[in-house]
């Protein structure tokens, strides 16, 4: 299916911006060029830039012009992907370095996620992201041992843990439910991601499941709140909203 001119246009924008031949902090064409270097009106070209500022790519300042992002990673809640994969395809070099990987027994709050019996192993996995060579997220992935018995023989300094689920222990992640806020980095978080105690980071809590419904995962992260930008497209629905207030319910600041 043909894709729209306005998509064609931020396609071909973000080209340049993931190629390297528009920098960070490059100030992009006025929307007169852009429109004439596209062949398409000007509100095709509002659109485009849209559509790149809502993703991060791109910010306007009224007044003087529309810049290339220099910091802020885009990060989609809309789909799920590995943080390798992701990054990957937004064509930034991603590493990591694994802090810690053992087996470890289930607790109350990780029985309870993962669904598993109290003391049961579970598999985890803690590892600083790192993205263009800077520290940029901290994953700690907890996995009931029994689905994924020897995991730990893989090296994930180098290795996407979703890949390897998927292809040798027939798991792939399908959906899942998670809950982001901000929240001050702990001393030992803000030294691992170089950052200058007190900072913010922005927190997520995130429950995998396969297609079937079998919870695989329970991840905890801290992501850089300079360097990473959340978003996803939202719609109306002629559904009730109570249930998802049920399921995420408004804390009052006395709890």
């Amino acid at each position: 299916m043909t894709k729209a001119l306005y998509q064609q246009v931020a396609n071909s924008i973000l080209e340049q911006i993931q190629s390297g031949e528009l920098q960070p902090g490059a100030r992009l064409p006025s929307e007169n060029a852009l429109s004439e270097q596209h062949q398409v009106g000007r509100n095709t070209i509002r659109h485009a830039l849209s559509e790149l500022t809502v993703k991060g790519y791109v910010e306007s300042v009224h007044g003087v012009g529309t810049f290339v992002t220099e910091t802020l990673f885009p990060k989609t809640v809309e789909f799920l992907y590995g943080f390798s994969q992701e990054m990957a395809q937004r064509g930034k070099n991603v590493g990591s370095k694994v802090i810690e990987a053992k087996i470890i027994q289930a607790d109350p709050l990780l029985a309870r996620v993962l669904r598993i019996q109290l003391g049961a192993e579970v598999v985890f996995l803690n590892r600083l992201r790192i993205v263009d060579g800077k520290p940029a997220a901290i994953e700690r992935a907890y996995l009931p041992h029994t689905f994924c018995l020897g995991i730990l023989e893989h090296d994930f300094s180098r290795e996407s843990l979703y890949d390897v689920l998927a292809v040798q222990y027939n798991m792939k992640p399908d959906h899942a439910e998670q809950e982001i806020g901000a929240e001050i980095a702990t001393p030992q978080v803000a030294a691992l991601m170089e950052l200058s105690h007190p900072a913010a980071v922005l927190v997520i809590h995130r429950e995998t499941r396969t297609a079937e419904g079998r919870v695989i995962e329970y991840v905890e992260s801290e992501f850089r709140s300079d360097r990473f930008r959340f978003y996803t497209n939202l719609k109306a629905s002629a559904s009730s909203p109570t249930a998802i207030f049920q399921r995420f319910p408004i804390k009052s600041e006395e709890e």
